[in-house]
């Protein structure tokens, strides 16, 4: 007869405690599809490199085609997802570090695909136009690995932050590791804040006031941390030199190993990169205001102060980015406990099938302005409206700006 099989008791423990963070969060593995992305990104390279002259465009074309037509097709048919954690799920699920792992996964895998994109667009055989097509494919990675910066730059660990700059080399986007959590996130849903965009503004004006605004504003915020300690801006300490320092090699290495010929791509894949990026930041807080006290101080943020959206796949795709509101109720909270708010203004679709209405200003305005108004209940001195065209507004739905009857 055979003797019982014994389980040691540590090995119990953990099965068990896998099967509890298995039953806490149903998408436990389908956050896999994030760090997936480069892996995609190597796959349409692979396509390129290896298919029939006819159909390379097609491949060269696979990043705007994947963003722009595949996932939102996707996040449309697979709907949403509103459920949150318990306030002791929330405890087990940020001191998982499997999430962690997830999201760093990410950076290691963004680089081998920039490097086979820098090879590819370095021959001979490779025309500019698809030197500017594979840099826009690429820019789709890049852009979004934005936002895997964006999820270690709230972190207290010197080496996340590090790891946050090396996901923002490819662009050239160090600032945002500086600006981001000390400076948005100050000002955020307020005139003051250049990556919260106002009603009647379009993406082309966004673009520059928080490419610009946001860079001016990481300048004067590491001036101040450095000034504190008694050092000048051109200190080794400075981590915005330091993160510009990483991006100049990167950049220079792959002209030393590849040649000028990848100019083109490197070039590309940044701006588009950068401009994916700033498109979601455009979205974000679009016409939403953070009331003024009597003191004159802008109320705290509140659910009210973001746009959210449930849609599933794009929340795996970013993080739960969606959840902008718990995201900055608490900026320093994980991704993965991220919470939904009734009260929080919803979009009428997830980022993904937001990126380009948000690029057609008429489009953009009719889906979107209604909405501010209402979330205002027809009250729209309380939006964050662009200057140059408050007095539109009001007339265009035949409302009297207070600010202009009293004079």
């Amino acid at each position: 007869m055979n003797a019982p099989v014994k389980v040691d008791p540590s090995l119990e423990d953990a099965i068990q405690a896998t099967k509890s963070m298995r039953e806490i969060d149903r998408k436990r593995y389908l956050w896999m599809i994030s760090p997936a992305l480069p892996v995609l990104g190597i796959g349409i390279l692979a396509g390129y490199q290896f298919s029939p002259r006819p159909i390379k465009k097609i491949f060269a074309l696979g990043g705007p085609l994947l963003l722009h037509v595949i996932i939102p097709t996707i996040d449309t048919l697979i709907g949403k997802d509103a459920s949150n954690p318990s306030v002791e799920e929330i405890k087990q699920l940020e001191n998982d570090p499997y999430y962690a792992r997830l999201v760093k996964t990410f950076i290691p895998l963004q680089y081998i695909a920039n490097v086979y994109a820098c090879y590819l667009t370095s021959r001979k055989q490779t025309s500019f136009l698809d030197k500017i097509l594979l840099g826009i494919s690429m820019g789709a990675i890049n852009g979004i690995a934005v936002n895997t910066a964006h999820e270690l730059s709230h972190k207290q660990d010197r080496i996340d932050h590090l790891l946050s700059h090396l996901a923002l080399v490819p662009t050239g986007y160090n600032h945002f590791r500086i600006e981001h959590p000390y400076g948005h996130h100050k000002r955020a849903a307020t005139p003051e804040d250049p990556a919260s965009s106002q009603m009647g503004e379009t993406f082309y004006e966004f673009w520059p006031r928080t490419v610009f605004g946001s860079l001016k504003s990481a300048i004067e915020i590491e001036t101040t941390r450095l000034k504190r300690k008694g050092k000048k801006f051109w200190s080794k300490e400075n981590e915005l030199l330091q993160g510009w320092g990483m991006s100049a090699a990167f950049h220079s290495s792959m002209l030393g190993i590849f040649g000028k010929g990848t100019l083109p791509y490197l070039v590309t894949q940044a701006f588009y990169g950068i401009s994916l990026f700033e498109i979601i930041n455009y979205i974000e807080h679009y016409g939403l205001l953070r009331q003024k006290k009597e003191n004159g101080q802008y109320e705290r943020t509140m659910p009210e102060h973001s746009w959210n959206n449930n849609n599933i796949v794009t929340n795996l795709f970013l993080y739960q980015l969606q959840r902008h509101s718990d995201h900055h109720a608490y900026p320093t909270r994980p991704f993965q406990a991220l919470r939904h708010f009734d009260e929080a203004p919803e979009l009428p679709s997830g980022y993904a099938s937001m990126l380009l209405p948000a690029m057609i200003p008429p489009l953009w305005f009719k889906m979107m302005d209604q909405r501010v108004l209402a979330h205002y209940k027809g009250d729209l001195s309380k939006a964050n409206i662009y200057p140059k065209r408050r007095a539109k507004l009001f007339a265009k739905f035949g409302l009297t700006d207070p600010t202009q009857s009293s004079e």
